[in-house]
């Protein structure tokens, strides 16, 4: 990240257990490349020490009015530097204390003197939470432009289960990523992608499929539409959230045959071509308008059972078209745009980078993301990601970028920047 994109975020932590949480908040955002500074209230201090903050940011984490000897007015310096504020989690009092103009610490003063753009994510109990002044002082402070991002659903610390659960930190990078990200690396430009799984029917109710949940393309549209692409996402069957933006076109497909008719219609108008959703190799050859019912033994009049072996239904095969490497085809053959950039992903579970090499070379992609589905931490139904980037070189096939473990936001924008030339 180069010095325009760096953003100073200002993070308020007040007094609830969900301020641990922000410990991988801050960790993530300095990954990123952002300067991230702390201001804590007393009670915050009482759940996480100041000295993890300042480890994890390298910065020192403000308290105290007047902290800084050489900075009387602190509040204010930290207010005017910070590029955004999120106050997580949010207490109902600090929340009270926003809505009324209240400042009488260092938390309430700077945000009280800062003039962008301010997040809250509330944690409290339940009933707190329901109770209506405290309904009221968060619908004025949205009223008021503030963002609030959750609560969560879920188990309390006290032991009560209902709303009042601060959100996960990667929700929390993420939205702080929505406000922050201005990148203009794909202003003006189309980008193609596809995403989720795709399933082949043997019957009106059984299919072929796998454990795609299309996050990661999903996270990869929302970043190409920050960077200020029109985007076209080619979706199979997920659950998962589809942005809604103008600059976005959702067509919604089920089988690999679907996919690549709208793969291949919309690729020749593509500035780049993201391949991320795990289609199915094959189909079944024949598919039964019926229910395919499991064999019944016959059953003599005594009502004995002959010991009858039952042969199962035999399912053939039939090869689905190869996506990524007919749209490498089709570059070749000059029918896409010459500067067209394909991407392919692999998901592996052994010998990810020789088997990332050879498929990238094979299927006339310029890059290759590649990642090991066998860990259980990443890839498939995960929020966090970890991959390997290979492209072509002078001397052939290498790799370009390791990405560690991370959010699939952080990884979607990283992937982004590496595979498409800035103009």
């Amino acid at each position: 990240m180069n010095q325009s994109q760096q953003k100073t975020i200002l993070l308020g932590i007040t007094g609830g257990i969900a301020a641990y949480k922000i410990c991988d908040l801050a960790r993530q955002l300095v990954r990123a490349g952002h300067k991230v500074k702390v201001v804590m209230t007393a009670a915050a201090t009482q759940f996480v020490g100041p000295a993890t903050f300042r480890a994890l940011t390298n910065n020192p984490v403000a308290t105290e009015l007047f902290d800084d000897p050489a900075a009387p007015i602190n509040h204010i310096n930290l207010a005017e530097e910070a590029d955004l504020m999120l106050i997580a989690p949010a207490t109902a009092n600090v929340i009270a204390k926003l809505t009324h103009g209240r400042a009488d610490d260092l938390l309430t003063t700077t945000a009280l003197a800062f003039q962008g753009r301010l997040l809250i994510a509330p944690a409290m109990n339940t009933q707190m939470y329901l109770d209506p002044a405290t309904q009221a002082n968060l619908k004025t402070l949205e009223q008021r432009g503030v963002t609030l991002i959750g609560p969560a659903t879920g188990q309390l610390a006290c032991g009560d289960s209902g709303p009042g659960r601060m959100v996960e930190a990667d929700e929390l990078f993420d939205k702080v990523a929505e406000c922050v990200h201005s990148s203009t690396l794909l202003a003006g430009k189309k980008v193609l992608i596809s995403a989720g799984p795709t399933r082949e029917y043997l019957d009106p109710v059984r299919y072929l499929s796998n454990r795609s949940s299309g996050k990661m393309g999903l996270a990869l549209a929302r970043e190409a539409l920050r960077a200020g692409a029109g985007v076209q996402l080619v979706l199979g069957p997920v659950t998962e959230p589809v942005p809604v933006d103008p600059h976005l076109t959702r067509r919604d497909v089920v089988s690999a045959e679907d996919m690549h008719a709208c793969m291949t219609e919309a690729a020749p108008k593509a500035d780049l071509i993201i391949c991320t959703a795990a289609v199915s190799d094959y189909r079944p050859s024949e598919y039964s308008s019926s229910k395919i019912k499991k064999p019944v033994q016959p059953q003599a009049q005594s009502g004995f059972v002959a010991p009858v072996t039952l042969i199962a239904p035999i399912v053939s095969l039939t090869e689905n078209p190869d996506i990524l490497a007919g749209l490498g085809q089709m570059k070749v053959e000059g029918k896409l745009r010459s500067d067209a950039v394909i991407v392919g992903f692999a998901a592996e579970t052994d010998n990810m980078e020789a088997s990332a090499a050879e498929k990238l070379e094979r299927k006339g992609a310029d890059f290759l993301v590649a990642n090991d589905v066998s860990a259980t931490d990443i890839g498939f139904e995960s929020e966090q990601n970890a991959v390997t980037i290979f492209g072509k070189t002078a001397v052939g096939v290498d790799v370009l970028r390791r990405l560690e473990k991370s959010s699939k936001t952080l990884i979607a924008r990283q992937i982004l920047e590496t595979v498409y030339p800035r103009g």
